[in-house]
């Protein structure tokens, strides 16, 4: 009798342990962030592109959650207490609110920024965006990825890859320049790609482009009449020269003879020697 009793016992703990468990479900509104790695704040300058009045800034929005089959819709405002931009000087105004298309996880916001102010020649302004839940999302999530800085000027800034290439040396506005007119890249590879060595060898090869050109720019102008550079000889009796574009003659680069040296050296901003 008792064995019968052990044994409907142990039946019971497997029809209850057989038992179909409650489906857990994700039951909680999503949240929405911007789409960016480990960056402080983004850097862009008109410098590259010469008489672009306007350009966009594509911003990526994700969301933290799931996919639905229906629109919703967020916000993404200025953070004034981040930004020295003026809106319609500097940039367009943002809409009231964007538009995520159904079964969407990721959108694009265009963000419009002006090149109309002759200062920014001379400085840089700054605006932050925020994304935020507005009517279907949350705002739960931290703001260091709601929100995003962003640099601009129509003059050169301090790239992110230069730190990773200690064979540039001290970052100068006009150094970067003459990279650009000679390397023939505009960019070098940020050393934080698992498989940034593979481009140590044609990065060198952009180096050594432009030490080549810092070495001997006349034979450069002569090697390279595509560019359309010239150098002119400045008419105060020091034997220096003015390196510049013909067709953009009012941006000259200062090209110092050194006697001691018997050597012509381009000179920075701050008439400091570029050498690389």
């Amino acid at each position: 009798m008792k064995q019968n009793i052990f044994f409907a016992f142990v039946l019971c703990c497997v029809v209850l342990a057989c038992k179909k468990d409650d489906k857990l479900t994700y039951d909680s509104t999503d949240n929405i962030y911007l789409n960016y790695s480990n960056i402080d704040s983004l850097i862009y300058t008109f410098a590259y592109s010469i008489g672009v009045e306007k350009d966009t800034l594509w911003i990526p929005v994700k969301v933290s959650g799931k996919r639905t089959d229906k629109d919703r819709n967020f916000v993404m405002d200025i953070v004034k207490s981040g930004t020295t931009a003026t809106e319609g000087l500097h940039y367009e105004p943002l809409k009231p609110f964007y538009t995520l298309p159904g079964d969407s996880g990721l959108i694009h916001v265009p963000l419009i920024l002006k090149n109309t102010d002759p200062e920014l020649q001379n400085k840089s302004v700054y605006l932050t965006l925020r994304v935020s839940g507005g009517s279907d999302f949350n705002s739960n999530l931290p703001d260091t990825i709601r929100s995003k800085k962003i640099l601009f000027s129509n003059r050169l800034e301090l790239p992110i890859w230069w730190q990773y290439w200690a064979e540039m040396g001290a970052y100068t506005r006009v150094k970067h320049q003459l990279f650009l007119i000679s390397s023939g890249t505009v960019d070098l590879p940020v050393r934080t790609n698992p498989n940034w060595y593979l481009e140590i060898p044609r990065t060198l090869y952009y180096i050594e482009n432009t030490r080549s050109f810092l070495n001997r720019p006349f034979e450069w102008v002569k090697d390279h009449p595509e560019k359309g550079y010239v150098l002119t000889m400045r008419t105060d009796g020091t034997g220096d020269y003015d390196f510049y574009n013909a067709k953009s003659p009012g941006q000259k680069f200062h090209l110092k003879y050194f006697k001691q040296a018997d050597k012509y050296i381009f000179l920075d901003e701050n008439n400091g020697q570029i050498i690389l």
